[in-house]
């Protein structure tokens, strides 16, 4: 979505996040295409746009049952609305639910939320941009506002729908001349990849998708004790609540009830009260069917004698704002009938209205990579530990005064990235989940494999699951916990966002390491100190010189690496000996004398000792996680990141050989070496000019 790659690319979306990028005021424009230039241009030269990246074409349409081939796909051509009807409307009347008629194409969880979304006009307009029209300035261009991991994103599309025998293949408006509702899926197809690609879901991630907020579902028959107080709490935050029935069959979708509420259907929570009723407390819940007309007929409807036993004052205001298809039942009866309950949490920049309480809001962006951060679930304890990690501190316990318990509430969902654009390639979702540990003592680096082993978790993710998002609610006493998300299965990649909504005050940080280098204390070495036989060999090898070349020095090594028959490696090569060479050369002759090649030949020897330390099932070769820990013992300790770009670099299938190792280590020492000489008043940052980055690199 930003035009910049690699580590570049990071830094500067950082910068561009700090100055406001990626909110829905200033939408990230999705591959670069500016909606108002590219209409600008289409209006000055009088054509209508014709979309290069999602072009009116069959790949558009899928890659399996949508595939250019298919039989479900003979036949599409692809028409503007102008094609279609005399008088196309983007928008008649406000958008409503009749806009919404399902196609060929499995994506009702998208146009249930969407349906959802046509109940709160604010909502929908930061999706739907106003002042979109098939009459002022129609340019066949359109755009709308997607929420995709942590950044609003503007797609532009043009108005060229799939259409078969003379229908809009996918969504359409019943009223057959309004087309916000197709050309919304489209351009939700393309920021996906195909239309294909939408092909099932739950409605909770199109909710997501339309607002930035954060979702969690909760099954009614085993629903916590406090559900009231999470119901009232989200209302008092403007949360988007949605209920349904379950189908136990086909037959079963769209049925009705004995007391007149519909299956498979999905509702909307809008109300929570209690009454006197007869000298009692009564909790009554309100619910809205959004399609108006079919009504719970049950206790607590409307006319029901029921609301003959309570105050007239308090009947009068509890039904006078009600809407058509809105209606109160008993609490208990609500858990009875209904099956699950959906709540969408909005995020604190979709709530202006200052009357709502808000959660404080944080997120971070993070990677599972094979071999350096993809270390899988609890049941894989070599490895576990080098997920990401962060670490929560609850601040303020919850001001809830009949809640005895001193806790602190707060929500945290894990997502994955983009998986849906990997369906062409047969991938999908991975099961992912999370764990909670209580930390004591104010650890603030990457925990290791020890922690983990002595500790269990507090509480985590209730299963791990194959959805886009996993989220669960707690309610823990104030301190300090570390969250670790997870993959199911160790090495599996993908990039995820780790968010974490609190009641009250917290603080977040990313549990990493600090980069440095701590040598071990090196004895250096005097020529007069070096022993007869060293000197021997040394003068054999060099020649009449008596220094030895980066040629020579690989000599030297893969003769000596030969008689070491527990080392997997493929030799040193001659790039590895420059290094070396460059590490210790202090006179600038790219070759090593004597004493250089002895201070060198001391560190070979010591480094092979730490391999062999951490080379723990003694294959001969290390894998990537034990090299991590091989590191720290030379000294090294670097951030989740650069660990990563080291075992792309230097590991092979996860596994690093001896001479890999050693290359490293030269490289690392040397950098390292450098920088502090580059920062010699120990500030933290060097100065460096052009002509010194290319002679490092």
């Amino acid at each position: 979505m930003y035009p910049f790659g690699g580590m570049s690319a990071r830094i500067q979306r950082e910068r561009l996040r700090a100055e406001g990028v990626g909110t829905n005021e200033r939408a990230v424009l999705f591959l670069r295409q500016d909606y108002e230039a590219l209409r600008r241009e289409c209006l000055e030269s009088s054509t209508l746009f014709s979309d290069p990246y999602f072009p009116a074409q069959a790949p558009s349409l899928g890659f399996k049952e949508l595939a250019p081939s298919s039989s479900k796909t003979r036949g599409v051509v692809w028409k503007r609305p102008t094609e279609l009807t005399a008088s196309p409307q983007f928008i008649v009347g406000g958008a409503t639910r009749t806009d919404i008629c399902q196609g060929a194409l499995g994506d009702c969880w998208l146009l249930a939320a969407i349906a959802s979304l046509t109940l709160n006009e604010k909502l929908l307009h930061r999706v739907v941009p106003h002042g979109q029209s098939f009459t002022d300035d129609y340019a066949g261009i359109f755009h709308f506002q997607f929420w995709q991991f942590g950044e609003w994103v503007d797609v532009v599309v043009d108005d060229r729908l799939p259409v078969k025998d003379g229908e809009l293949l996918f969504v359409h408006s019943a009223e057959g001349s309004e087309f916000w509702s197709a050309l919304l899926e489209k351009a939700y197809a393309k920021l996906n990849g195909s239309y294909e690609a939408l092909s099932g879901g739950s409605t909770t991630e199109g909710f997501e998708d339309f607002t930035g907020g954060v979702a969690e579902m909760y099954e009614l028959r085993q629903a916590p004790r406090d559900l009231p107080r999470i119901i009232t709490k989200a209302l008092e935050r403007g949360s988007l609540l949605g209920c349904s029935i379950d189908i136990t069959s086909a037959f079963d979708m769209e049925a009705v009830t004995f007391k007149k509420l519909v299956k498979g259907h999905a509702y909307s929570v809008t109300g929570l009260r209690e009454v006197d009723f007869r000298g009692n407390r009564e909790r009554l819940i309100r619910i809205r069917n959004p399609w108006g007309q079919v009504e719970w007929t049950g206790a607590w409807s409307d006319n029901s004698s029921e609301w003959n036993h309570i105050d007239p004052a308090e009947r009068e205001e509890m039904n006078s704002k009600m809407e058509d298809g809105e209606f109160w039942m008993p609490f208990r009866e609500f858990q009875r009938q209904f099956s699950r309950m959906e709540i969408c949490n909005l995020s604190p920049d979709a709530l202006n209205d200052d009357n709502l309480s808000n959660w404080n809001t944080i997120k971070y962006e993070g990677s599972w990579r094979r071999g350096s951060t993809a270390g899988g679930c609890r049941n894989h304890p070599n490895t576990f530990w080098i997920n990401p990690q962060y670490k929560i501190t609850l601040l303020e316990e919850d001001d809830d005064p009949d809640d005895e318990e001193v806790a602190c509430s707060f929500l945290v969902a894990l997502m994955q990235k983009d998986r849906r654009r990997y369906r062409k390639q047969g991938q999908d979702m991975h099961t992912i989940g999370f764990a909670i540990y209580e930390l004591r003592g104010s650890p603030s680096v990457h925990l290791k494999k020890d922690f983990f082993l002595r500790h269990g978790s507090c509480a985590r993710s209730q299963t791990f699951i194959n959805l886009r998002e996993v989220s669960a609610r707690f309610r823990l006493p104030p301190g300090e916990y570390l969250v670790v998300p997870s993959t199911f299965e160790p090495a599996k990649e993908a990039d995820f966002v780790l968010r974490v909504f609190t009641e009250k005050q917290s603080e977040t940080l990313e549990m990493d390491n600090d980069v440095s280098f701590t040598p071990d204390e090196e004895e250096e070495v005097m020529e007069q100190d070096i022993d007869e036989s060293f000197r021997a060999m040394f003068a054999k090898l060099s020649g009449e010189d008596m220094e030895v070349s980066a040629h020579e020095l690989r000599t030297i090594l893969n003769r000596v690496m030969a008689k070491h028959k527990d080392l997997k490696t493929d030799g040193f090569s001659l790039e590895a000996c420059r290094c070396m060479v460059c590490l210790l050369d202090k006179d600038g002759s790219a070759r090593l004398g004597i004493v250089e090649f002895q201070t060198l030949w001391n560190k070979i020897k010591k480094w092979l000792g730490i391999f062999r330390q951490f080379d723990l099932d003694k294959s001969g070769s290390m894998s990537s996680y034990e090299m991590r820990l091989a590191l720290e013992s030379a000294g090294f300790k670097l951030s989740n990141k650069l660990n990563q770009v080291l075992v792309a670099r230097y590991a092979d299938k996860e596994m690093i050989d001896f001479d890999n190792f050693i290359c490293c280590l030269v490289k690392l020492e040397t950098m390292f070496r450098t920088y502090q000489e580059l920062d010699k008043d120990g500030t933290g940052v060097a100065e460096i000019n052009l002509s010194e980055v290319i002679s490092l690199t």
